[in-house]
């Protein structure tokens, strides 16, 4: 089962669609973003970054690849957040080879992963994955569309709380 068409208006309920999909989340789970340029994804991660808690600002990692963020225990975070970006990966003969020298699946067990740009690269890091295609309509929507990959994926789906407006203090 996948959840598809979720049209968000503004980059801000991106986020906040993000900090909503934070709360599904659970250590060791992988989770793949892909879409077109300016589509939302480190917005996306923004929103996921906030909802589990960690500390840091989230931006994107094209540059340096990856980022670890720490929890922020005394703001009751628990689980990191692996961010990567696979964008400038791929020019090698094997871009796998470049993804396994990354080492995300030493964090992989103990942290959410989130990679934009790795569909094709990063699923064998974990059975069970959730992909996240993002798209950028003219006016400034975005349309998300979830697919579950293996596991609880599809139930932990179902409990995805809608509509996803924006809290207050972000808009």
């Amino acid at each position: 089962m996948s959840t598809t068409g979720i049209r968000l208006p503004t980059v801000e309920h991106t986020r906040a669609f993000g900090g909503r999909l934070a709360g599904l989340l659970r250590a060791g789970d992988l989770v793949l973003l892909t879409g077109p340029l300016g589509a939302g994804k480190t917005a996306l991660v923004q929103g996921i970054g906030a909802g589990l808690k960690v500390l840091g600002d989230i931006t994107s990692p094209t540059f340096v690849i990856a980022r670890v963020h720490r929890p922020d225990r005394g703001g009751g975070g628990e689980v990191p957040l692996v961010h990567a970006d696979a964008y400038r990966l791929g020019d090698a003969a094997d871009p796998r080879a470049e993804i396994d020298d990354l080492d995300l699946d030493a964090s992989a067990e103990h942290a959410v992963t989130v990679v934009e740009w790795g569909a094709g690269l990063v699923e064998q890091l974990n059975d069970e994955y959730l992909a996240v295609h993002l798209n950028r309509l003219d006016d400034d929507t975005r349309v998300i569309d979830l697919v579950p990959h293996g596991g609880d994926w599809a139930v932990r789906l179902d409990k995805l709380p809608y509509p996803c407006d924006p809290p207050p203090e972000i808009m």
